[in-house]
């Protein structure tokens, strides 16, 4: 009994257990897909929170894109509102009419009572060498300062007029230009004269200059050139009147009085101009005071070159050709003060000639030959040895150096896009071309003087400077027309 027992116990199961052996086998089948589900669960649900985590980061990323769009649209959008609104296209220009040939007169004393006071010095310079203890290069360090002041405050005038602050401007110029003219009357050493005739007169100058030129400009379009050729013979014109003024006044009168005079001419002229000069355009309160972009395009910058290296060599010439006749060729004070009358009179036909073809064939195509010619006349100072030669020679440097001279000013606004920006534009050339001047008559002077006195090497650097000058607009032509010569440019 106890075998068959154990028989059964090992070989068969309890009934019991066999009506329990289904539904725990079902148990464990459902247990088990339970088990599957909640891992199926957990997956989707860590994919779920990968994918919440991607798309959390994610999120800073495109609302930063987004803002960043919406922002710069904002200020697209706010920008092009200001541009339009404060900065609108000027209106075209009249190009003529009484009103605008009576501002290229007022341009014409302007450049009288400036650069035609300026270009006079070699008759000062003569004068002060005589008198003075220093040496001529020395001396030329007014002259020099005078120039500099008067173009390198160009870079703050010029902007001053596409503001609508020209007649503050001109009334503060006019003041300290003659005040200087008066001091200068009472000046007796080379301190005194070079605050006084350089520093005073030279930021008076620069002051209105500029601005006056720039005007005259926005006139005109068709015939610009024309226009601001004949305000420019006013150059040529101060450069006779004020070297025949101290020629004959000097010996008589005494230097004050003879200074005195001078001051009164300017005083006359400029009270004039401030009576009948006035702005044409609106004023252009945004913009900056130094355009920086102008210097990234190749033809602004041929261009300047070409005129701070004419201006070395163009105001040693113009200083110290009186001193050459004096020094080399021996001629007396009132003979060669002849000289500085004849160069700066020589070219006044010639200020007029040049723009009139300017305004027919562009001011780039016909500077950039002038330019070419006055480097040969320039070089041609090497082979004269007398009197004759000198007259002669005098007179081409002249009538080259003053046909140059008209075309600054319309090649500048011929490349300027606006004509409200024609005023800084072209005071930041000037101003460039400030140093030049400032340091050309003293570099020539110092390089005569380690020449035992001769003018050989400065005469030959002199003619070099120009050539540079001439490489310099043949670069600005190229790169706006490119080699066909029949491109207007």
């Amino acid at each position: 009994m106890a075998s068959e027992a154990q028989n059964r116990s090992v070989g068969e199961k309890d009934p019991a257990e066999l009506d329990k052996t289904p539904d725990d086998c079902g148990s464990n089948t459902s247990s088990s897909h339970d088990d599957t589900d909640a891992i199926r669960r957990g997956e989707a649900k860590d994919e779920s929170q990968t994918a919440q985590r991607i798309i959390t980061k994610d999120r800073p990323k495109r609302i930063s894109g987004e803002l960043r769009r919406t922002t710069s649209n904002v200020l697209a959008h706010v920008a092009s509102r200001i541009t339009t609104r404060t900065w609108p296209e000027p209106p075209p220009p009249p190009d003529g009419g009484i009103n605008a040939w009576t501002q290229v007169a007022m341009g014409w004393l302007v450049i009288f009572t400036t650069w035609g006071w300026v270009n006079s010095f070699g008759s000062f310079q003569t004068y002060y060498t005589s008198v003075l203890p220093q040496p001529p290069s020395t001396i030329s360090w007014i002259g020099s300062l005078q120039i500099w002041f008067c173009l390198i405050i160009s870079v703050f005038s010029g902007r001053l007029l596409d503001a609508g602050l020209f007649l503050p401007t001109f009334f503060v110029g006019a003041i300290i230009q003659v005040l200087g003219m008066f001091l200068m009357s009472i000046s007796t050493q080379y301190w005194s004269l070079m605050l006084t005739q350089g520093v005073l007169t030279g930021i008076g100058s620069g002051i209105f200059f500029t601005p006056s030129l720039a005007l005259v400009a926005t006139y005109f379009n068709k015939r610009r050139g024309l226009a601001v050729g004949l305000a420019t013979t006013g150059n040529s014109a101060g450069g006779m009147v004020y070297p025949v003024v101290v020629r004959q006044l000097l010996p008589t009168l005494g230097f004050a009085w003879t200074a005195r005079v001078l001051a009164f001419i300017n005083l006359a002229c400029l009270s004039i101009v401030f009576a009948f000069m006035r702005p044409r355009l609106p004023p252009r309160k945004s913009g900056p005071i130094i355009d920086f972009a102008a210097f990234r395009e190749v033809v602004y910058d041929g261009v300047v070159v070409g005129i701070f290296a004419t201006s070395m060599a163009n105001y040693f010439t113009f200083y110290y050709i009186a001193s050459y006749g004096r020094e080399t060729l021996g001629l007396s004070y009132s003979s060669a003060s002849i000289m500085v009358i004849l160069i700066n009179g020589a070219g006044i036909i010639f200020r007029i000639i040049p723009p009139l073809i300017a305004d027919r064939i562009g001011p780039i195509n016909v500077i950039t030959p002038v330019t070419g010619a006055w480097a040969i006349v320039a070089f041609c100072w090497l082979a004269v040895d007398n009197v004759p030669g000198l007259y002669v020679f005098t007179c081409f440097y002249g009538i080259m150096s003053g046909s140059f001279q008209c075309l600054t000013a319309t090649t500048i606004a011929s490349i300027t896009k606006r004509l409200d920006t024609v005023g800084t534009r072209l005071g930041m050339a000037f101003s460039i071309a400030s140093f030049a001047s400032l340091t050309g008559p003293p570099i020539g002077g110092a390089i005569q003087a380690a020449n035992g006195g001769k003018f050989t090497n400065a005469q030959a650097w002199a003619a070099v400077m120009t050539f540079i000058g001439f490489v310099g607009l043949a670069t600005a032509r190229v790169s706006r027309a490119g080699w066909n010569l029949k491109v207007r440019c």
